[in-house]
Order: C-alpha cells, then structure tokens, then sequence
C-alpha cells in the first residue's frame, strides 16, 4: 500500500488528502492549526464569516468532483428580488448597469486575449479606456488585486468572463465554506485519513511521497526554496453585522476603482443572528497603501448602498490578506509559469499559486490532483483541464 503525506488540512490538503485514499494509499494529514480549513474555515458564534469573500464556482472541474461525493451539501440560492439589487459605482454614482462601452468585452463573441499584453491595453483597442477600466475594476471580484489592468490580458479576461456570466457561476455553500470543509474532513476519516491537527511540521519526511498543501511562502520556508514565489493580491477585508433596514443592496461593485461589498445574509440567513445582517468587503490595496486605506473606500461604498449603516453596526472587524488571494499572472506569464507542482525527491505542491489551472479555488483542486497523481505514479485520475 502507497504511504503519502499530506502538509496543509485546507481545501487543497484535503482535496489531496481524499483522492489518494480513494486510490488505496494511507494517508497521513499535518494542520499546524487547532481546526482544519486553510482559508476556507468559517468563524465559530453568532457572525458566521469567511476569510474574506468566498464563492465556489460551477464552471469548473472541482464543482463535478465534490457534488459526486455529496460534499457541497445544501445551497444558498441568491434570491432574484435580491440579485436585482446588484449596484455598480460609476463615476461616484450607483447604477443598476454597466457602461455600455462595458458590455462589449463581455459579448459571447469577443476575441481571446493575447497572454503577453497587459488587459488595460488590450481591453482600451476593443472597448476605449472606459470600458476597459470598468471591466478591469468589476474583475477585482474574482482577483484580490489593486490593478487588475496591469495584469495579463488572457488572465484576467477568463475570471471577467467566469465573474459576469449568466446565469451565474457563483455559489453559496449554506453555512459557509466551513460545512463543505466538515463534510470533506468526515470522507477523509471515513477512507482511514489520519489527521493530526496542531501538528506542525518544520522538516520534510523523506520515507513517503509528501503533497506540501500549504501558503506558497509556508511552502518556501519548509523546503526552503527561495524560488516558490509568485505574485498574489492584497486587500483590506472588512466584515460587518448591521440591523436590517428594507432597500439595502445586495451587491456593489465598484468600477471607479477595484473593490467589492456584499450581503451575504441576502442569500443565507444562517450566517447572522436573526434582524441583522452580514456584510462583508474586500477593497484590493496597494503596497504602499494601509489598511485604514482600504477601509476608508470600504466605507465610502457603504455610504452609498447601505443608508444609515454606521448606527446600525452591531459588530465590526477588519484584516488585511496579504499574499492569501491567489495567483495572478503579469503580462507574458500564465499558471504554467507558475512554481511547478513536481519539486523532485517525492515532494510535490499544492495550493492556489502553483502550475495549475482554473480560477480560485479550482487552482488548489487541480494542483492537489495533479500532486497525488504524480505521486502515486499514475496517470488515470481524472486532471480535466490539466
């Protein structure tokens, strides 16, 4: 029987963690933290928050894999009175649409994206420069970046296109991204996982394959590999519990600049207690940008979709995510550029900045996949889009 080791109990640690027992393998899980999760755990009491905007995606590979083995569990469908109250910033004022010139970007029969041209330049020869920064600015949703039009064209088209698709893409686990995590933990122990949590491990075992399921810059100090970089995000995430008040927005993206709030009650009422509402953002910040900065343009949104929401705040917390987002790709770069998933020695890599494809979370499902396929020796999971 194949022994592997997994570094990591997230999304990607146990995405691995399943597969390889479902293969036979014995398999062995580190979390240095007291729960697993990663990012995806959902915090305990009244306020049930993620680490920030979270959505699973059913475009994509991972979407297939987790419904065969009963893991999404029930749903938390958008109502359509509240999808109607999507709002978008333009030009400092709240719109139900988009620019037009916006909407060119987005028609089915839009050319592909070159890799090598940043998205700005691109976008600005197809939509004039209005357009192109509105589209640039409503991809920030699926990217954590403060200028997503610097970044690679084809990158950034994929997640503008996965991110404004109707009907939509995103979905909401009802509870939170933590009872998909519970449910894929009990598959895990129910094929013989064992997973040792406050378990952190500083020296790689060399008597097993390993799949390090971590941050890419936890990943670089335990193997110690200066060369696992990538560039990710930054974001002040600012998360909110406010007294229901009738006419509140359901969404608003921000197009003036990259940012996004939502009401996350608005679809499941489980994550609050009842009479109030949750609200979380994201503002993508710069380097040289602080967190007072973010939640400064946090809050202008707010003032504009949430009348009166400072006096009905019941609870308030604000971070900052930083390098947690994900990869992105500059202009000639694509995942294949990425750290590559095969370190050699049996050591391999899995995670949402490494040499995979798909958006969010998909890059840590197929990562994990590839991880174990790799190291079993075998070439017959199922790597769509691989």
């Amino acid at each position: 029987m194949h022994r592997i080791t997994v570094i990591g109990g997230g999304f990607a640690g146990l995405t691995a963690a399943i597969t390889a027992a479902e293969a036979g393998a014995k398999v062995t899980v580190h979390e240095a933290h007291h729960t697993l999760g990663g990012r995806a755990r959902t915090a305990e009491g009244p306020y049930k928050t993620n680490e920030g905007p979270h959505a699973l995606y059913n475009g994509g590979p991972h979407w297939s894999w987790l419904k065969q083995r009963d893991l999404i569990g029930p749903l938390a469908p958008i109502p359509p009175l509240e999808a109607a109250r999507l709002r978008l910033r333009h030009n400092g004022v709240l719109r139900r649409t988009p620019p037009f010139a916006m909407l060119k970007l987005l028609r089915p029969g839009a050319r592909q994206a070159p890799v090598d041209v940043d998205f700005l330049t691109w976008a600005t020869e197809q939509a004039g420069e209005e357009g192109a920064r509105a589209a640039a600015h409503y991809s920030a949703v699926a990217l954590f970046h403060h200028d997503p039009g610097a970044l690679s064209a084809a990158f950034v088209q994929e997640r503008l296109r996965r991110a404004t698709k109707l009907p939509p893409e995103a979905h909401y686990p009802r509870g939170g991204w933590g009872s998909v995590i519970d449910r894929m933990a009990a598959r895990a122990w129910n094929l013989g996982v064992r997973m040792e949590t406050l378990s952190r491990v500083d020296t790689v075992p060399t008597d097993t394959p390993v799949v390090v399921a971590t941050s890419l810059d936890a990943a670089r100090r335990l193997l110690r590999d200066d060369s696992l970089t990538w560039t990710s995000g930054r974001a002040a995430l600012i998360d909110l519990a406010v007294r229901t008040r009738r006419g509140d927005a359901f969404a608003v993206s921000d197009l003036d600049s990259p940012g996004w709030i939502e009401r996350f009650t608005a679809q499941d009422r489980t994550l609050a207690p009842a009479g109030e509402q949750l609200i979380q953002g994201q503002i993508p910040i710069a380097p040289h940008e602080t967190k007072a900065d973010g939640i400064t343009r946090a809050e202008q949104l707010l003032d504009l979709a949430f009348d009166g929401w400072r006096a009905r705040v019941t609870w308030r917390r604000e971070t900052v995510a930083n390098g947690r987002t994900g990869a992105v790709d500059l202009p000639g770069t694509s995942w294949r550029d990425r750290p590559a998933i095969d370190r050699g020695d049996g050591v391999y890599l899995a995670g949402d900045q490494v040499a995979a494809p798909g958006v969010l979370s998909e890059v840590s499902f197929n990562s994990a996949l590839t991880a174990v396929s790799l190291a079993l020796g075998r070439h017959t999971l199922d790597l769509k889009h691989a």
